[in-house]
């Protein structure tokens, strides 16, 4: 097996990324097609692109979160894989390089990716009982449980009804939903040991716009909790630790009421907001107000 421009297809999804999306394009290797889905609907930056990056296609989108864009990315790709990855991650130089020499001998895999080089930004969890077998293993690949959303090379084969990043998610957890059904597929998860990538880390959307996009994480991570405890725990278990938690978080919220600090008190009302409007079905509706 082998990564070629006839076969794989780069997807970013971009909110705001003018401030990292060139040094991501610049790592790329030449000639692979490239498919922005710009979330900001910046048409400046899909000229300066289109442009500049003879192999690469902007698609101007509202915000409508990380696992729609993708999808429309993976939907108008029309190659065997695409490969995901967050505007904030560089290849090295020896990226690809490394990865076709690490899946050499591979025989099928349903997601893969390389290994950060970040600590701070694993990109992987480990697998404890695995369906691979001894001869698929090698020091290059690492059988895994879960790939993070940020890095993810997917084999569209595996998701042949295109039913690819569940879009009620607007961001966290897609990309472990989509790790979930691989599996129920019998699909293989990889981590190529070798083949390393740079993840700045939560840099994807340019910092003077810092404070709201981290109130809009908050909102989205109970929102996604919730309905992903909900969607493989039941309604009866995700009720109960979604009340345990609206508790706690209602708690710490009084706290910082208390001693004054208006930016936690905000991101922890942000966070008993989006649990709430999960808990009582509502959809992963907020925005942050960026212009």
């Amino acid at each position: 097996m082998e990564f070629t421009s006839n076969n794989l297809t780069f997807i970013i999804v971009t909110f705001k990324s003018r401030n990292v999306i060139f040094d991501c394009l610049n790592s790329l290797p030449k000639n692979f097609s490239k498919l922005i889905i710009e979330n900001s609907s910046d048409q400046e930056l899909k000229k300066e692109i289109e442009q500049n990056y003879v192999d690469t296609h902007v698609i101007l989108s509202t915000n409508i979160g990380m696992g729609a864009g993708n999808n429309i990315g993976i939907l108008k790709s029309k190659t065997d894989f695409v490969y995901i990855m967050n505007p904030d991650v560089k290849f090295n130089e020896n990226t690809l390089k490394f990865l076709n020499n690490s899946i050499a001998n591979l025989k099928d895999f349903a997601i893969l990716s390389p290994i950060s080089d970040n600590l701070n930004y694993p990109n992987y969890k480990v697998e404890t009982r695995t369906n691979i077998s001894r001869d698929e293993i090698n020091k290059d690949l690492m059988p895994v449980s879960e790939i993070d959303g940020y890095s993810m090379i997917i084999n569209k084969k595996y998701f042949s009804d295109k039913n690819y990043f569940d879009e009620n998610f607007f961001m966290y957890l897609e990309n472990v939903d989509l790790c979930l059904r691989a599996k129920k597929n019998n699909g293989k998860l990889f981590i190529a040991q070798k083949s390393k990538i740079n993840h700045l880390g939560a840099k994807a959307v340019d910092e003077k716009f810092q404070e709201q996009i981290e109130y809009s994480r908050n909102w989205h991570w109970m929102w996604s909790k919730f309905y992903f405890n909900k969607k493989y725990k039941g309604i009866l278990i995700s009720l109960i630790i979604g009340l345990i938690s609206l508790l706690i978080n209602s708690f710490k919220y009084f706290i910082y009421l208390l001693i004054l600090n208006k930016i936690k008190k905000k991101a922890y009302l942000m966070r008993i907001s989006g649990l709430w409007n999960s808990i009582i079905g509502k959809t992963s509706w907020y925005r942050p107000k960026i212009n």
